[in-house]
């Protein structure tokens, strides 16, 4: 059964888990360089734009469609917004604060240097040295090419803000995009705790497990209902993830654990909030009820960054991941507030 992340742009699909995977947000100098990467280079689709000038900042929300969707609301458009706030699908938001386009050198950190939490979005196609080959020609740099490294035919290319986005194959469908988003990797110190997290109390499916000699990878999704995958620990599960999520535009989070962090009562990874470590800021899931969904989330002991009813924007929440990630929590079918007049 093919996993889609909805059944048209105008249907939610299968019935969906109360909790879904809806954003990894990262921060972002000049929107339009980001966009010219992102939308024009890599195919992803601006499906909404919110401007919030009280705050003065604009959240820019994309994500990959199966080839041949037809998605026609304007961004910014109240069309645009419940899609955006109903959707089973996961999007990369953007975060712009205005004036960073006009400051010299780098604004954000992009992560992977000692410590950090965060490492990379990837990006799924059917050809990767090819793919390369297009982005190399349109002025993309690499941390990593197709043949480097050792690890052959996957790469590592460079956002204009200097974020890693892996370049992965997939499995070859009719219906797949040139490139569809395929992963956002976090490191984690205690694998018990980061599933007892995502999967016991936000409800996303464990659907591969990778072992290698000092680290290990959890793979994780949101998936409707009806739809089965392989034992996690086996090969057949990987190659699931590869050959039926990649294609229909369903990523993963990619969970990474180095071993022996768990065993450090001192170690802690940054989690892209605060100098100079400031860059990627969370993920995000949508919810039935977030009432219910944060009350649950206390009684488990979760923390919150931000509680339902505080700050700006009141209807929204933020917990903490047991690695202190962010995890924004977005009630399904939100109302973004308008600006003060």
């Amino acid at each position: 059964m093919a996993a889609t992340p909805s059944a048209g742009i105008d249907s939610l699909g299968p019935k969906l888990p109360n909790w879904t995977w809806q954003q990894t947000m990262l921060r972002i100098k000049d929107p339009e360089a980001s966009l010219k990467f992102y939308r024009d280079y890599l195919g992803l689709v601006l499906v909404d734009k919110i401007d919030f000038p009280q705050y003065e900042f604009s959240l820019y929300f994309l994500m990959s469609f199966p080839k041949g969707t037809d998605y026609k609301y304007e961004p910014g458009s109240e069309e645009a917004h419940n899609f955006l706030w109903k959707t089973n699908g996961t999007t990369i938001e953007l975060t712009h604060n205005y004036g960073t386009e006009s400051k010299e050198g780098p604004v954000y950190h992009a992560g992977n240097a000692e410590g950090d939490g965060f490492g990379h979005l990837a990006v799924s196609c059917d050809d990767v040295y090819a793919a390369c080959d297009e982005l190399e020609a349109n002025g993309v740099t690499f941390k990593k090419k197709p043949d480097e490294g050792r690890m052959k035919g996957l790469a590592f290319a460079y956002d204009p803000d200097g974020y890693w986005v892996e370049i992965i194959s997939r499995g070859s469908a009719p219906n797949a995009p040139k490139f569809s988003l395929a992963q956002t990797m976090m490191r984690i110190k205690d694998p018990s705790k980061s599933l007892a997290f995502y999967v016991d109390q936000l409800g996303m499916k464990l659907v591969s497990v990778r072992h290698f000699g000092d680290f290990s990878l959890y793979f994780l999704a949101s998936l409707p209902e009806g739809i089965e995958c392989p034992d996690p620990a086996t090969p057949e599960a990987s190659a699931w993830v590869k050959e039926t999520l990649y294609p229909s535009c369903v990523p993963v989070l990619e969970l990474t654990h180095n071993h022996g962090t768990e065993n450090d009562a001192d170690f802690r990874y940054h989690n892209g909030n605060t100098e100079p470590n400031r860059g990627f800021g969370h993920i995000g899931f949508l919810v039935d009820n977030i009432e219910d969904s944060c009350t649950a989330l206390e009684a488990k002991g979760v923390e919150f960054q931000k509680k339902l009813g505080t700050g700006g924007i009141k209807e929204i929440a933020f917990a903490l991941d047991p690695d202190g990630y962010w995890v924004e929590v977005v009630p399904r079918g939100f109302k973004v507030p308008p600006p003060p007049k």
